[in-house]
């Protein structure tokens, strides 16, 4: 688990990345992807996808953590 906490800021920023880049989309309805618009319509742009949604995973534990999700019962004994 240790290992995964060292990519924890990279993590972050390609979150934030993916994030922005989908929040713009969504603003634009599609007609405007950064990623696409910088890297082209090829391999590198999927590989940049598969890299912010391994990075979601990478992150996913902390997420959890902070929500306190997945850490015993639950606090009102439902």
């Amino acid at each position: 688990m240790e290992m995964f906490k060292r990519f924890e800021p990279l993590a972050l920023v390609l979150l934030m990345i993916g994030a922005l880049n989908w929040g713009i989309v969504g603003i634009t309805d599609g007609d405007t992807n950064v990623l696409s618009d910088i890297f082209g319509s090829g391999t590198l742009t999927n590989v940049i996808y598969v890299l912010i949604g391994v990075s979601a995973l990478v992150y996913l534990p902390r997420l959890m953590e902070a929500f306190h999700l997945g850490q015993g019962p639950h606090p009102r004994g439902v």
